[in-house]
C-alpha cells in the first residue's frame, strides 16, 4: 500500500485561479477529499460542515471566522450566507443534501455565491430515486426493474413472486441511511418485505454478479452543456459484498466503459444538466448491457483519487462557476488502483468466512496501491478515522433483510 504526499503532482499555479475561495458543504471522506484537491490547485478554501468528524483533523480545514448558529444544516443555508464575511465565495457541496440547498439558493444569493450545480430540477431527478427510474425508463436507458410501492396495503397485495431477487430502497438515502445505516433491505418474500413500515419506497431488482462487475462514470459538465472530462474506474472488491460500498478499484481507460458512458450522457443531456457526476454501472450477464444504478449530481468520496490521476473535476468546477475559461481534460492515468482499508479488510473477514483466498493473496494488490485517506503530508485524517476503526465494528448490516421494526440503530459503513 502507498502511503502518498497529497501534492505529488505538480499544482495549478494561483495565477491561473481568480483568488475567490471555496465553500465546501459536507462533511467525511468527501470533504476531506476536497479540500486536499483544492490545495493542490492551490485554490484558498473552507469547510461548512453541520458535524465534526475526522475532516476536522486535515491540516487543509479552516473554518469560516463566523457561523450561522455554530454549524448550520443544510436547510438553514441561505441564512447561513447572508452571515458569511465574505464579499464573495464559490460553493462546492459535497453531500446530497447540500446540493439541493445550493440548487435551491434564490438569485440574489446565487450571484454572490456562483456554484457549478445542476438546476434544482435536475438535482431533484438524481436525488429521488423514484423520478430518476422513471426518467430512465422514459428515456430507454438501461437501468434495474423498479417498483414504487406506497403504502403496505400495496406492498401486501404483491404477487410472492414479485420479491425474488429484490431489496428495499429508500426514494431520498440521505434520511434513510442517517436512520438505518444501510442503503437497503434485502428481501426473499413478501414477509420480510412488510417488517418495513416507512412508505413510500422502491422495490428493486437486484442485478447478480461479482464485484467487478461494478464501475463508474464521473466527470464534468460545465455551464453550455459539454462534458470537459470523464474519468472510468472499476471495482475489484467491495464490502459487504452485494450492497456495500468499493473497497479497492482501478482506473480503466474511459474507452473500456463505452456503452455506459453514452447512454449517461443522454440522460444528462436530456435532464439539462451541469456540474460534477458520479455515476454508477453494473454489467448484468443475463442480457450483457450495463444497467445505470444511480447518479451523485456532486463530489464523491474517491474524488481525490480522480484528480490524482489527472482529472480534477473540482478545479473545474471552480472555474466554471465563475465564468473562467476551461480546457477539456483527454487523458489520464489508468491502472492506478485506490482502496478503502479497512472495508477491505473487513471484506477479508467476510469473504475468509465463506472459505475464500488467504489473506497474503488477499493483500496482494495492496502493495503499489494508495490509501484513500491516508497522506504523509496529511496525517490527521487517516489517523482519526483508521483510530475509530480500532474500536469494536458494529455487524455489517448492508445485506441485512428487512428490520424486524422500523427504528434500527445506526450500523452505517464509513
Amino acid at each position: 500500500m502507498t502511503i502518498s504526499s497529497s501534492l505529488d503532482q505538480a499544482p495549478t499555479t494561483s495565477s491561473e485561479n481568480s483568488g475567490v475561495p471555496v465553500l465546501v458543504l459536507g462533511s467525511g471522506v468527501t470533504l476531506t477529499g476536497v479540500l486536499r484537491t483544492l490545495r493542490r490547485a492551490n485554490i484558498p478554501c473552507f469547510a461548512v460542515s453541520d458535524v465534526v468528524d475526522f475532516a476536522s483533523r486535515s491540516r487543509w480545514y479552516r473554518r469560516l471566522p463566523s457561523e450561522f448558529h455554530g454549524r448550520p444544516k443544510p436547510w438553514q443555508l441561505a441564512s447561513f450566507l447572508q452571515t458569511v464575511p465574505l464579499e464573495r465565495a464559490m460553493l462546492l457541496p459535497c453531500s446530497d443534501d447540500w446540493v439541493r440547498a445550493v440548487a435551491a439558493l434564490p438569485d440574489s444569493l446565487a450571484e454572490r455565491f456562483p456554484s457549478s450545480t445542476a438546476p434544482l430540477a435536475a438535482v431533484d431527478i438524481m436525488v429521488d430515486k423514484w423520478r430518476f427510474a422513471t426518467w430512465l425508463e422514459r428515456l430507454g436507458i438501461p437501468h434495474p426493474q423498479t417498483r414504487l410501492v406506497r403504502s403496505a396495503r400495496e406492498m401486501e397485495a404483491l404477487a410472492e413472486a414479485d420479491f425474488a431477487g429484490r431489496f428495499l430502497k429508500p426514494l431520498c438515502s440521505v434520511e434513510f441511511s442517517r436512520k438505518h445505516g444501510v442503503k437497503g433491505f434485502l428481501v426473499q418474500n413478501r414477509a420480510e418485505a412488510m417488517r418495513v413500515t416507512e412508505y413510500p419506497i422502491l422495490l428493486q431488482e437486484y442485478i447478480p454478479g461479482p464485484p467487478t462487475a461494478g464501475c463508474f462514470v464521473e466527470g464534468f459538465m460545465d455551464r453550455n452543456g459539454r462534458v470537459r472530462a470523464r474519468f472510468a474506474r472499476r471495482r475489484l472488491r467491495m464490502y459487504p459484498s452485494r450492497l456495500g460500498n468499493s473497497s479497492l478499484m482501478v482506473s480503466v481507460p474511459v474507452e473500456e466503459l463505452a456503452e455506459a458512458s453514452a447512454t449517461l450522457d443522454q440522460l444528462l443531456q436530456a435532464v439539462g444538466y451541469r456540474g460534477i457526476f458520479s455515476a454508477e454501472f453494473k454489467y448484468d450477464l443475463r442480457d450483457r448491457r450495463y444497467k445505470i444504478i444511480e447518479v451523485n449530481a456532486r463530489s464523491w468520496w474517491y474524488v481525490e483519487f480522480a484528480a490524482r490521476c489527472g482529472v480534477d473535476v473540482c478545479q473545474l468546477a471552480y472555474r466554471d462557476a465563475l465564468g473562467l475559461p476551461l480546457e477539456t481534460v483527454a487523458t489520464y492515468r489508468v491502472g492506478r488502483r485506490c482502496l478503502h482499508l479497512a472495508n477491505d479488510f473487513r471484506a477479508y473477514c467476510e469473504q475468509r468466512k465463506a472459505g475464500g483466498m488467504s489473506l497474503w493473496s488477499w493483500i496482494q494488490p495492496w502493495l503499489g496501491a494508495e490509501d484513500g485517506l491516508l497522506r504523509w503530508n496529511d496525517p490527521g485524517p487517516g489517523i482519526a478515522y483508521y483510530s475509530q476503526c480500532l474500536k469494536p465494528q458494529p455487524t455489517p448490516t448492508q445485506e441485512r433483510r428487512a428490520p424486524t421494526t422500523a427504528a434500527l440503530p445506526s450500523n452505517a459503513v464509513p
